[in-house]
């Protein structure tokens, strides 16, 4: 074997054990082999968080971007992050959210798996302002994923169809008027995909509006007797 293992090597070595090889990958020159290294790092539970940190770091945004997509999933199968830890690797993505777009869309659903919402307004920003669609999706479903931006899912309700119907699904998480009328407008939206993520979503929480009276809620001639009850990577452009 020479001393530039290949990508192939160092995956095979993150199956069976060979750390030392994985460690060597992870200083190689292609990009390629660095990258296979950080899925290795986390198959052998080795992905310290100083290697996550330097694959953030790294020159290659093929590297970034694998770094990104295992950032929360811990240092390896079933082995969560130290939660000292957690606040570095969130500062970390929150970062890689102005990297270019293929390493910021994975930091944005990487940041929505993480589970911290204080990122809300980073996620929002990105949501909104960039430039690609991707992003904008991405973001949009980690605020779905966190529970947490409502404002900005509802004006991405008028982005394009993939951002829509990314934002319909966003939307499951949320208790508001303003859903429904979200909803409403999406059951008649010009993308058929946006129609179809509304419909899924009302037959999931029930129809937005019912005239006839629940066990709950008696009907308009009928004495209330009682309070009514009120019953959580590549797609293609528009």
């Amino acid at each position: 074997m020479s001393n530039h293992p290949s990508a192939a090597e160092v995956a095979i070595a993150g199956h069976i054990g060979d750390v030392s090889l994985v460690v060597r990958g992870f200083s190689d020159s292609d990009e390629r082999v660095r990258a296979t290294a950080l899925g290795s790092f986390h198959r052998l539970g080795a992905l310290s968080i100083d290697r996550l940190i330097a694959g953030f770091d790294d020159s290659s945004p093929l590297v970034r971007r694998r770094a990104a997509e295992l950032a929360h999933r811990g240092i390896g199968p079933d082995q969560p992050a130290p939660d000292a830890d957690r606040l570095t690797i969130r500062d970390g993505l929150v970062r890689l959210l102005d990297d270019e777009a293929s390493v910021a869309e994975v930091a944005a659903f990487s940041l929505g798996e993480l589970g911290d919402p204080t990122v809300e307004s980073e996620l929002e920003r990105v949501a909104t302002d960039h430039d690609d669609a991707l992003v904008r999706e991405s973001a949009i479903a980690a605020l779905g994923s966190l529970g947490v931006g409502l404002e900005t899912i509802l004006a991405a309700m008028h982005d394009k169809a993939t951002v829509r119907r990314r934002a319909v699904i966003a939307l499951s998480p949320f208790d508001d008027v303003r859903v429904d009328d979200a909803l409403t407008t999406a059951l008649e939206d010009r993308d058929w995909q946006v129609r179809q993520a509304a419909e899924d979503l009302v037959a999931i929480g029930g129809e937005l509006t019912d005239d006839e009276p629940t066990d709950d809620e008696p009907a308009d001639d009928e004495p209330a007797d009682h309070e009514p009850v009120d019953d959580e990577p590549v797609d293609e452009r528009d």
